[in-house]
């Protein structure tokens, strides 16, 4: 069963009192039932039309809105194509090969593919390696990797391997394991040619040779996938550990760490920790709150709701209309987006994979080109296959067993890709291997070419370098993530500490006024008091010129107290408009470097036909791919990327989504939009002067931008 966010999901069950003369909506890959018992009219309706999908269940609805009937009337629609609409976001992940991106039927396809290479899956290893499984803590990775190494070392009954017997090696199998005390032995059985025992006796562990690897790292992680009901701790399903007779209850060393929740879920006593103060947090509003405002449009309760849903109001802005799509490439439409993803790839991974970033417009052109050796095109393949022999996977045995030289060149590419195609799980190149063998690769269609690169690419993801690669970006993704919300605290404690000490410069304003007052006071008692004198006139004269120094030293005093307090505020003003003007350097440094960390390419939504738009960091262009990935276009200009802007309604949830997801990025994309505009109007201008010169110092066509592929060099190739 697909994953929705990595988590498990629960399809709606059947109604009870359903009658075979009912009408009802059924999800064709989930067999889900939605009903209808309450219009009359809808059901006239439904004997007229058969929706055999989306589109035309929307093409019924924008009926229904022409006819100007209640908005409720077609309420029962909501939940139906709320579900649909959830089956078709790219939310979903494989259980068994851990894919994501994926909508729900591509899961299920997936699910399908990887269980059937699971069944193929050795049964002399199963018990062994369901024993490893079972309660283990550690991550997938680190897991396959303990295993794989272990199983190869390791022998057991029923493992087929060779022995040597009379000084010839010969094919065997274990029988019995043997332990005198001092060392093991095993009681094996000689097979013959015809697969069958014809002798058996007792051998040492050093007479006994493994010939290969009896499975890949990518078929054991399938496997555990499968075979697990649940990760951290790792717990296998009660049917296969009552089969293999394998304890159900940990083992006692971890009795201690693991808690046994809702009667059927083995956690880690941190984790259950963890788990209530995240459902605790989780408690936050839904999509669709009252008094949203979005373009200075108040939106009512109820909104966003689906787009197809969404009805013209009076009150609604003016959209613009959306600018038309481009759709000039070289590839066939049916290849842009292997062509793009395959670009991504390698643009991503270029310096693990020693090859030089290139433009997607050049990769476009050298797919296109019918030049077998196109260094460009060999460079690509090279680095991969590389990769994979680094490994030493599946395929680096494959090299091993054909006793290829180690190193790839332009004279022998070939013969490794073919190798790589001739691999058990990639049998549908079978028919184009002799044009390979030929010499004649640049003869190939173009969706052959990439379907070649997809399958290369799927396989080196599965790599531990690849792996490990990810693995390390995502860590310090997690560092710096950790950084800005430390530096976000500590801003948000110096602004409040900034407050306190305004507060507390008005309060020793104030005090200071009183001090001055009550002074005042006082010296003018201390005046009164002197009238006691007995020379009355002297008295009158002393009083005068004591209360004029008085008055003068006071006022001096004063003058220089506030003047040194009007001083200090105004410096503490400057200071705090200077942080004010000044940009949170940090802050958008840390955010720009989390995004460089980042290896995987989202795209920025969906408008309301489900159109999904990509942006890539290294290409001038916004992308449009249709809803069945077999159109696309894209918007090379600000003016259209403007347009777009304001032709998406906010009251939609997903073309809500995506006017956020636009409008976050927009300085970003405009910026690449106007950078592309303006290279390519250089070069245009260069190549019309370089064609006003005279014929003597005209440049060769090879020099032009159109043919720039041609002079591809790979600089961070390995020597």
């Amino acid at each position: 069963m697909p994953l929705y966010k990595r988590r498990t999901f629960s399809l709606l069950e059947s109604p009870k009192d359903l009658d075979a003369h009912d009408f009802v909506f059924q999800i064709r890959f989930t067999k889900e039932i939605f009903r209808d018992y309450e219009y009359p009219l809808l059901q006239c309706f439904l004997t007229h039309f058969c929706f055999d999908n989306a589109s035309s269940l929307a093409i019924f609805l924008n009926l229904v809105y022409n006819a100007d009937l209640n908005l409720t009337f077609c309420s029962i629609f909501r939940e139906y194509l709320k579900r649909l609409n959830l089956y078709r976001q790219r939310l979903w992940t494989c259980k068994v090969t851990g894919k994501t991106n994926l909508t729900y039927e591509e899961a299920l396809v997936s699910e399908h593919h990887a269980t059937e290479k699971v069944q193929q899956f050795p049964k002399d290893f199963i018990a062994p390696v369901l024993r490893m499984i079972q309660f283990s803590t550690a991550t997938l990775k680190d897991l396959v990797d303990e295993m794989y190494d272990k199983l190869q070392e390791s022998l057991f009954e029923g493992l087929e391997l060779q022995g040597r017997k009379d000084d010839t090696v010969v094919s065997c199998k274990v029988l019995e394991i043997l332990n005198d005390g001092d060392a093991l032995q095993y009681r094996v059985g000689w097979i013959d040619k015809y697969k069958k025992i014809f002798d058996s006796s007792i051998v040492k562990a050093e007479d006994l040779i493994h010939t290969k690897r009896p499975f890949s790292r990518r078929v054991l992680r399938e496997f555990i996938r499968e075979s697990t009901r649940q990760a951290a701790p790792w717990v296998i399903h009660d049917k296969l550990a009552k089969e293999h007779g394998i304890a159900t209850e940990p083992p006692e060393e971890m009795r201690d760490q693991l808690i046994l929740q809702n009667g059927s879920t083995w956690i880690t006593k941190k984790s259950s920790k963890d788990s209530e103060n995240l459902n605790i947090s989780k408690k936050r509003k839904e999509f669709g709150n009252e008094n949203l405002e979005d373009l200075g449009l108040k939106i009512k309760k109820g909104y966003p709701i689906d787009d197809l849903l969404v009805r013209p109001a009076p009150n609604d802005p003016i959209f613009t209309e959306r600018p038309p799509l481009t759709s000039q490439f070289n590839v066939p439409m049916d290849c842009v987006g292997d062509l793009l993803m395959v670009w991504d790839f390698c643009c991503t991974f270029g310096k693990l994979l020693h090859l030089w970033p290139f433009a997607l417009d050049d990769f476009e052109n050298a797919i296109c080109h019918k030049d077998s050796n196109l260094i460009l095109t060999v460079e690509i393949h090279s680095s991969i296959l590389n990769l994979l022999i680094k490994d030493e996977g599946e395929y680096f045995l494959v090299i091993k067993d054909r006793r290829r030289k180690s190193k790839i060149k332009l004279s022998n590419w070939t013969e490794f890709l073919c190798d790589f195609l001739e691999m058990k799980d990639r049998e549908g190149f079978s028919s184009h291997l002799g044009t390979i063998k030929r010499g004649h690769y640049g003869l190939l269609e173009t969706h052959l070419k990439l379907s070649i690169l997809r399958e290369l690419i799927r396989e080196a993801l599965e790599t531990n370098a690849i792996r490990g690669k990810l693995d390390e970006r995502f860590e310090q993704q997690q560092a710096l993530a950790a950084i800005k919300r430390d530096e976000a605290r500590r801003k948000k404690l110096k602004v409040e500490n900034s407050d306190k000490e305004t507060n507390e410069v008005c309060i020793t304003e104030n005090g200071n006024r009183d001090d001055q007052s009550s002074a005042l006071k006082e010296t003018d008692a201390g005046h009164v008091n002197e009238v006691h004198l007995p020379d009355k006139a002297d008295n009158r004269e002393r009083k005068h010129q004591s209360s004029a120094e008085a008055s003068k030293k006071l006022n001096m005093e004063n003058g220089y107290h506030t003047k040194s307090m009007k001083g200090q505020r105004r410096g503490k003003d400057k200071e705090k408009e200077a942080q004010d003007k000044k940009p949170d350097a940090t802050g958008e440094h840390l955010e720009r470097e989390i995004e460089k960390l980042s290896v995987r390419t989202n795209s920025l939504g969906k408008d309301r036909n489900y159109n999904r738009y990509w942006f890539f960091r290294r290409e001038g262009r916004l992308f449009v791919e249709s809803s069945d990935s077999m159109q696309w276009g894209y918007y090379t200009t600000k003016e259209e990327l403007d347009a777009l802007l304001g032709s998406l309604n906010p009251k939609g949830e997903r073309e809500r989504g995506l006017k956020r997801q636009l409008e976050k990025y927009y300085n970003r994309i405009s910026l690449a939009l106007h950078k592309r505009s303006k290279d390519i109007a250089q070069k245009i201008l260069l190549e019309e002067n370089v064609l006003r010169r005279s014929t003597r110092v005209r440049a060769q066509p090879r020099d032009g931008s159109a043919t720039a592929f041609l002079r591809y060099v790979n600089k961070w190739r390995e020597i």
